[in-house]
């Protein structure tokens, strides 16, 4: 349970700093960045394989590159499912930049939780 909090925070510390580096990409508050990290979970539990799914052949073509279009476009509908909770992407490239620099800013997050636990 530890660290389902732990990557929960994470993540909204990773949204945070995501929005200070790509325009378009806001976030207004921590506690609209904890909303939108469960969000984007749940988009990325539920609605994500299935985009995967239906997406495998064009991503087969293109080796594996059409998958920054699918996170981005996961990363928009978790925006547009969260109106007014002061988490809002502007369009799709600040959705697929954005994918790109919270993927990674994640990653460096979540290694760091990993060292401290």
């Amino acid at each position: 349970m530890k660290h389902f909090f732990l990557t929960w925070l994470g993540t909204a510390v990773a949204l945070l700093i995501t929005s200070k580096i790509v325009d378009g990409f806001e976030i207004k508050s921590f506690v609209a960045a904890l909303v939108a990290a469960v969000v984007i979970g749940l988009v990325n539990a539920f609605i994500r394989p299935i985009l995967r799914v239906l997406a495998f052949p064009i991503t087969l073509l293109t080796f594996g590159l059409f998958t920054f279009i699918i996170n981005a476009v996961t990363l928009w509908l978790a925006s547009a499912l969260t109106p007014g909770s002061g988490f809002e992407i502007k369009g799709f490239l600040p959705a697929l930049l954005g994918s790109i620099v919270l993927a990674i800013v994640s990653s460096v997050i979540n290694y760091f939780l990993r060292v401290v636990e």
